[in-house]
């Protein structure tokens, strides 16, 4: 791999295209926060403004200012998010709503804990970019939430009768599991320390299916099949991101056992996640074969791709295994050669089995300004490292 050449693409494609997308056509400089719902020229065509995305953005301009450039322009654009969310964005005892009026009027109760992790992460970044304390006291109460809800995430929400057929996902410990070491400056060596060891294993010890080497999305409580569509289902892009998350922990502690470990998850979610007839990763799979209830199953969506190439760099950087660069190569081609749009700017998110768009949206209720200049960012950055190991 030309590590350099590479680096100049994603850099490139992130300064010059996709973050100035979202610079242009995403801010409601009227009433606060951020449109998400955009066509493919970018405007606007729905106006309600969904936690997830109004956070994820409030991070990733925060992300821009402190380690891009600091360009007051980025730390405003966090900041009227961040102010948006502050004021609007939490019931009255301080869980997240799911979503809101563009007016900042709740519409869909705090059901899900996702929006008060992307909470913390937002409020997190904003404090450690901008000195904001009330913004670093918001992502603690945030966190705090979280980990007071991780045992029943949807309380009140949940629709399943108690006891039938209980089950844990993996989405919650893999989200701590960044979420954590993107609060880690202001927890406290205890608490941290904790999270991550409980992470770590919940996702090992609960959701590993060791006959198959893959992550199952869902599991009984002592980590046991369920003979179910949820019990069968892997989304090998979740899982994919989720080892790149545990990356960063083993990186951090020096644990080589677990990065090892970490590699051969993506190596065998990939080998059995990939469309050998068409090319790309599914979005979902039936561990047993059996038909998957998702009837988006074989869509290609952006997501999924970005998180691979981040998550293979990341294991070939750690690990010199060439099957990562191999991978690499292969997911780069696909990616660049269907998603980015440049006539129009920023990407596509979702495509057919074939790979071909479905939709010509650039942001909606699930796509906003995350996975792309993340991934764009977090690229970059591997390969820098790359390149320098190579020298």
């Amino acid at each position: 791999m030309k590590f350099d050449q590479l680096e100049n693409q994603y850099r490139t494609a992130l300064l010059e295209d996709v973050i100035p997308f979202w610079e242009k056509y995403s801010i409601d400089d009227e009433k606060g926060g951020y449109f998400t719902c955009l066509d493919q020229k970018g405007s606007v065509y729905d106006t309600d403004k969904f936690i997830w995305l109004q956070a994820r953005q409030v991070w990733m301009f925060s992300t821009f200012f402190l380690n891009l450039e600091k360009k007051d322009r980025w730390l405003d654009i966090a900041a009227g998010g961040m102010n948006f969310l502050r004021q609007y964005g939490r019931d009255d005892n301080g869980d997240w709503y799911f979503s809101l009026t563009r007016e900042g009027a709740p519409l869909i109760q705090p059901y899900n804990i996702f929006s008060d992790c992307f909470a913390a992460m937002g409020f997190s970044q904003y404090a450690l970019a901008s000195g904001d304390e009330e913004a670093k006291k918001i992502a603690l109460e945030a966190y705090e939430n979280v980990l007071r809800r991780k045992e029943n995430p949807k309380g009140k929400y949940n629709k399943v009768i108690a006891g039938t057929r209980p089950m844990v996902g993996m989405a919650l410990p893999m989200i701590l599991a960044n979420l954590t070491l993107e609060l880690e400056w202001m927890l406290d060596e205890k608490t941290l320390q904790m999270s991550l060891d409980n992470c770590v294993r919940e996702i090992f010890e609960l959701n590993y299916d060791s006959e198959t080497g893959l992550l199952r999305e869902n599991v009984a409580p002592d980590g046991s099949f369920v003979d179910s569509f949820e019990g069968r289902v892997v989304m090998p892009g979740h899982g994919i991101e989720a080892m790149w998350f545990l990356l960063d922990i083993a990186e951090r502690q020096g644990n080589e056992k677990l990065i090892q470990r970490c590699v051969t998850v993506i190596l065998n979610l990939l080998e059995f996640g990939w469309d050998k007839e068409f090319g790309g990763i599914y979005y979902f799979k039936d561990i047993k074969g059996s038909p998957p209830q998702q009837l988006e199953w074989d869509q290609k969506l952006w997501w999924v791709h970005l998180e691979a190439l981040v998550a293979l760099l990341k294991a070939y950087r750690l690990t010199g295994n060439e099957e990562c660069q191999k991978w690499f190569t292969k997911v780069h081609e696909y990616t660049w050669a269907r998603f980015p749009d440049p006539e129009n700017g920023e990407w596509l998110g979702y495509l057919n089995r074939q790979g071909t768009p479905l939709l010509s949206l650039k942001g909606g209720k699930w796509k906003g300004c995350f996975h792309v200049p993340r991934g764009l960012y977090l690229c970059a950055l591997e390969l820098v490292k790359l390149g320098q190991n190579k020298e």
